[in-house]
C-alpha cells in the first residue's frame, strides 16, 4: 500500500524524546522556548508562541487582532473546517470568497470586492504549502487598515518572493501567521501549532492566553529561589505545546531544508510523469512562489468520475484524497448565498491529491501514475460515458 503520507521520523527525533523524558519535565518548559526561538530564525519573524495546534493557533491571532462578535473576517470556502470554525470560536462569522483555479488559493480581486464595512480583518490560506498572492492581499488590506492573518498551516518551508527578494512564509513584517505540526505536514510534532508575529504587544497576549491568563508560568515558577504566586488576569485557554512535542519539532526543524528539496523533487518528477496524461492538469507554481509541496492536487479531465478514480486507485493499493473541501457544503456553514464559489467546488469535485512524502521512491511514483492512467481508462468508466443522458439521470 502507498499511503497519502507518511511522516518522517527517525533517530534524531527518538534521541530528542529521550532527553526530555530523561529530564523529568514535560509540559511547556525549556524545550519550548528553544523551538519557539529556533523557529522565528527559520522564518525570519520577529516572536513565535508555540500552541497546541493550528486550530488553536488561529483562534488566538484572531484573538489578538481584536475580532470578536459581529465582526467578519473575509476568507475563502476551499480549506480544511478549521479555518472558518476559529473565525466561529471568536464569535465572529466568515465571509468567503472564491479561489484562483490555477493555485488554489485567495482570488485577490474577489477580496477587494468582498471588503464592506462590517469587514475587520482578512484570513488568507497558503493552501496545500502554495504560496498565495500576498503581494497583492497584503495591499488590499493595508489599503483598507485590516489585519492580515496568514494561514500558514500547510506552509512551513514555502517561500515568496516580496520586494524583489525569497522570503519564508511567517516572516513577513507587520504579518500573522499560523502553522501546523500535524502528522501530514511537512514538519510535525505529532500534534502542535505555531503563531509568528512581528509585534511584541500581540506576543504577549497570545502568551498569556494560551496558558488560562497566567501571568507567570509554571516553569517560570519552579525556577524561581523565591515564592512567586501568579495572577490571572483574563480568561484564557489550555492552548499549551508540550517539551515532548517540540524536541521533536526541533529535530524536524534541522532537517527542513533536505525535507521540502526531497517533496521539491518529488514534485517535479510528477509534472514530468503526468504530462502526457490526456486531460490531467499538473499544479501550478508561480515564477514568484517555491511551495513545499505539501500536498500534490492534480486536476482530472472533465469527463472522470472523482470517485471512480479513487477507487480505482484504492484497489491497486494507492490512497488518493478528495479535492480540498468547501467549508460552505457542510451544515454549519451553509447559510446564505455561495454561487460565487464556482473555482472552490470545482476544485473540490474534480481533484484529487496524490502521494507524496520524503520516503516515497521514483518507483512508487511510477506506480502511482500508472494506477491514476488504468483508472482513468477502467471499463467502468468508458461504460458510464457511453451512457445516454436519459440514463445517466
Amino acid at each position: 500500500m502507498i499511503p497519502i503520507t507518511k511522516p518522517d521520523l527517525g533517530p534524531d527525533e527518538q534521541e530528542a524524546v529521550c532527553r526530555v523524558v530523561g529530564s523529568g519535565w514535560l509540559t511547556q518548559g525549556a524545550e519550548v522556548a528553544a523551538f519557539e526561538q529556533e523557529f522565528a530564525a527559520c522564518t525570519g519573524a520577529a516572536r513565535a508562541c508555540a500552541v497546541s495546534n493550528c486550530t488553536t493557533a488561529l483562534h488566538l491571532a484572531l484573538l489578538a487582532h481584536g475580532i470578536g462578535p459581529g465582526d467578519e473576517v473575509i476568507t475563502v470556502s476551499h480549506s480544511f473546517i478549521a479555518t472558518a470554525n476559529a473565525i466561529r470560536h471568536c464569535g465572529a462569522e466568515p465571509v468567503f470568497v472564491d479561489i484562483l483555479p490555477d493555485t488554489f488559493n485567495m482570488d485577490p480581486a474577489a477580496l477587494a470586492a468582498a471588503i464592506d464595512p462590517h469587514t475587520k480583518a482578512v484570513l488568507c490560506v497558503h493552501q496545500m504549502g502554495m504560496p498565495c498572492d500576498l503581494t497583492a492581499i497584503a495591499a488590499i488590506a493595508e489599503h483598507h487598515d485590516l489585519p492580515l492573518i496568514e494561514d500558514a498551516a500547510c506552509a512551513i518551508g514555502s517561500e515568496i518572493r516580496l520586494d524583489g527578494r525569497w522570503q519564508a512564509i511567517g516572516g513577513r513584517a507587520g504579518a500573522t501567521a499560523c502553522f501546523s505540526f500535524h502528522p501530514r505536514k511537512v514538519v510535525t510534532t505529532g500534534d502542535g501549532g505555531m503563531v509568528t508575529t512581528s509585534s511584541q504587544t500581540h506576543d504577549q497576549l497570545l502568551r498569556l492566553l494560551r496558558q488560562h491568563g497566567m501571568s507567570i508560568s509554571d516553569k517560570a515558577r519552579h525556577e524561581s529561589p523565591q515564592v512567586l504566586t501568579e495572577a490571572y488576569p483574563i480568561v484564557g485557554y489550555n492552548y499549551r505545546l508540550t517539551d515532548l512535542q517540540a524536541a521533536i519539532g526541533r529535530a524536524q526543524l534541522r532537517r527542513l531544508p533536505d525535507l521540502v528539496a526531497r517533496r521539491r523533487a518529488l514534485a517535479a518528477g510528477y509534472a514530468l510523469r503526468l504530462a502526457d496524461l490526456p486531460g490531467v492538469v499538473a499544479p501550478v507554481e508561480p515564477e514568484w512562489a517555491r511551495s513545499n509541496w505539501q500536498s500534490y492536487c492534480i486536476r482530472l479531465p472533465a469527463a472522470a468520475d472523482q470517485r471512480q478514480v479513487m477507487q480505482s486507485m484504492l484497489d491497486q493499493g494507492i490512497a488518493t484524497r478528495r479535492g480540498i473541501m468547501c467549508i460552505h457544503r457542510e451544515p454549519p456553514y451553509r447559510a446564505g448565498e455561495h454561487r460565487h464559489l464556482i473555482h472552490s467546488e470545482q476544485a473540490q469535485d474534480g481533484c484529487i491529491l496524490l502521494p507524496l512524502y520524503p520516503a516515497l521512491t521514483e518507483s512508487e511514483q511510477d506506480q502511482v501514475v500508472a494506477a491514476l492512467r488504468r483508472a482513468l481508462h477502467s471499463p467502468a468508466r468508458s461504460r458510464r460515458l457511453e451512457e445516454p443522458v436519459e440514463a445517466a439521470a
